[in-house]
């Protein structure tokens, strides 16, 4: 089998942090999202794996992951020149399938569960498609499964009115057959060939669809609220370690994660779960509350962050109370007066003081 990861799309309920490069890159606990479905697919066997590109920082893409040989696996790119839909990405990895059966993944989703043993399922079944489904609270927002006495009656795209609330997630298992279908729709009222489109037209074919149902974590990552939350998740799942150098008087309480070459200084306080990266420094007077992460070449001295996310490069030193919150690469909020405050702030971005 090989792997298909869906790396395009503008994200633009992520922005303004997606102003500058792809969503799929945004880190959760210190790693870009997408690193977890190339993960999670290689932990199946498979080593091939295409990773669809397109819009703003595609470059950024292929800078992180290169050749894929650092991460284990074979990469190849693919571009798609807009984003007409998850359907429309599946087509253009036609001749990079072959013959085979594939797994795909949407970038910006987040699981936990082991899909080690639906993979090896899938390769011995006559099944034309197999799909991972997941009970959610809002199940307008994605596209639905009706399942009925244990079989898959009917697939839709974000119903307003949905039978059930088995959303479906954005990981397939699918045979070359999926492409004749693609080839066959017509543009969703979104102007978007629709995965769930062609998924329904197999059914209507006679052809089988399987389906699992994950009960442990699964998130897609489409809002910061999302990303926090998923945040928080994997930080609590995650070993502690302490690669760093702590002076005295520092207070580390929890599951707390300190990478290399970062000074914890006297008067800090770190609550976990949190992971630190390398290179930073957390000054006195800092406390670095649960749910936090915190990038490489950072440094934070005076104040007060929780459930949050702190990206690499960035300087923040004031008492300030930080709370649910992204805080973007290279940023800084410094305070050199109290009665006078100046922002820089891009489109889409939220304050609250």
């Amino acid at each position: 089998m090989k792997g298909i990861i869906l790396h395009g799309g503008h994200g633009t309920r992520l922005r303004p942090l997606t102003h500058t490069g792809p969503k799929q890159l945004l880190p959760i606990a210190n790693k870009p999202m997408s690193q977890y479905c190339l993960e999670s697919i290689k932990s199946t066997g498979i080593k091939d794996i295409a990773i669809i590109i397109g819009g703003i920082g595609s470059n950024k893409v292929k800078e992180y992951y290169e050749d894929g040989k650092e991460f284990g696996v074979n990469i190849t790119y693919i571009e798609q020149e807009s984003p007409n839909g998850i359907a429309q990405a599946i087509r253009l990895c036609k001749d990079f399938i072959g013959n085979e059966k594939f797994l795909v993944f949407l970038g910006d989703n987040i699981i936990q569960k082991d899909i080690v043993e639906f993979k090896k399922e899938f390769e011995t079944d006559d099944a034309s498609a197999s799909i991972l489904l997941c009970e959610v609270d809002n199940p307008s927002r994605f596209g639905i499964a009706d399942v009925q006495d244990g079989k898959i009656k009917k697939i839709m795209e974000k119903p307003k009115d949905p039978p059930t609330n088995l959303a479906v997630t954005g990981i397939y298992f699918l045979t070359r057959e999926i492409f004749d279908i693609i080839d066959r729709l017509k543009p969703s009222w979104r102007n978007e060939y629709e995965i769930t489109d062609a998924l329904q037209i197999l059914l209507e074919s006679g052809k089988k669809i399987t389906y699992y149902t994950i009960t442990d974590y699964w998130k897609d990552t489409g809002t910061p609220e999302d990303i926090i939350h998923a945040n928080q998740i994997i930080l609590t799942g995650m070993k502690p370690y302490f690669h760093g150098i702590k002076e005295d008087r520092v207070s580390i309480e929890g599951n707390v994660m300190i990478g290399e070459n970062t000074i914890i200084r006297s008067g800090a306080k770190i609550i976990g779960p949190v992971i630190i990266g390398k290179n930073c420094e957390i000054g006195s007077g800092a406390h670095i509350g649960a749910n936090t992460s915190v990038g490489d070449n950072s440094i934070l001295i005076r104040c007060n962050i929780e459930d949050s996310i702190v990206m690499s490069g960035c300087v923040i030193d004031c008492k300030i109370n930080i709370r649910n919150s992204i805080i973007s690469n290279n940023s800084e909020i410094i305070e050199k007066n109290e009665n006078k405050k100046i922002f820089l702030i891009g489109e889409g971005s939220k304050i609250s003081l």
